[in-house]
């Protein structure tokens, strides 16, 4: 997989860096030691953040500096990463979806990066570029309907868009059939030691949980 940054995105984020974990994996409904790891980090972060000092956390006020310059409202359309931590200081439960998509939620909370996973074997062609939505681009958000993502980064196919930071497509999200796994961590601070350290994590929760030898890691630069 080949993936490109575009000009668009190194006009408001020139610190760009991304990292792709790619894998073969085996999902299953539920894991419960991967959910003991998600309950003892919510009991962590209830005691260190609240819901406004949980965006000051580099990678989601980063992400969040982005959406501003491209002309989105980061409080309207909240990153990824937000909108999960966010979820957990306010006592509620994290959706229970299947393991793969636990895992990813589980890295998002855990670095603050809003990350995409996707089924690979569900993209067109052998290209993604990272660009900026357009108005009226049509894009179904998994469990949202559609969503209106110009002025949001989105990284696009031979046919749309996959993946946004507050949320991933339809078309290509991850099911129990997926086996050929990709995760973008999207890293708009700038920092790639925490992008490659949360690229290693993600490679050890799915050997942990996946039945993977962790994939290979492909570093993502302007």
């Amino acid at each position: 997989m080949k993936i490109i940054v575009s000009q668009e995105i190194e006009r408001v984020c020139p610190g760009f860096v991304g990292a792709a974990v790619e894998a073969s994996v085996v999902n299953t409904p539920y894991c419960d030691a991967l959910w003991q790891e998600i309950h003892s980090l919510e009991e962590r972060f209830r005691a260190e953040l609240t819901t406004e000092s949980l965006k000051e956390l580099s990678g989601i006020a980063a992400t969040r500096r982005v959406y501003k310059a491209c002309g989105k409202d980061p409080s309207r359309y909240r990153p990824a990463s937000e909108q999960l931590i966010r979820r957990m200081l306010q006592g509620k439960e994290l959706y229970q979806i299947d393991t793969l998509v636990d895992l990813v939620n589980l890295a998002s909370i855990a670095y603050g990066y809003s990350i995409g996973g996707f089924d690979a074997d569900k993209f067109v062609g052998d290209t993604l570029t990272l660009g900026v939505g357009c108005e009226g681009e049509p894009y179904e958000g998994i469990g949202r309907g559609m969503l209106n993502i110009a002025g949001l980064p989105v990284y696009r196919d031979a046919v749309g868009g996959v993946g946004t930071p507050t949320s991933d497509n339809e078309r290509t999200k991850m099911t129990l059939d997926t086996t050929h796994l990709v995760v973008l961590i999207n890293g708009y601070d700038g920092n790639e030691q925490r992008v490659a350290d949360n690229a290693r994590f993600i490679q050890e929760l799915i050997r942990k949980y996946c039945q993977s030898d962790g994939g290979t890691v492909m570093m993502i630069y302007r």
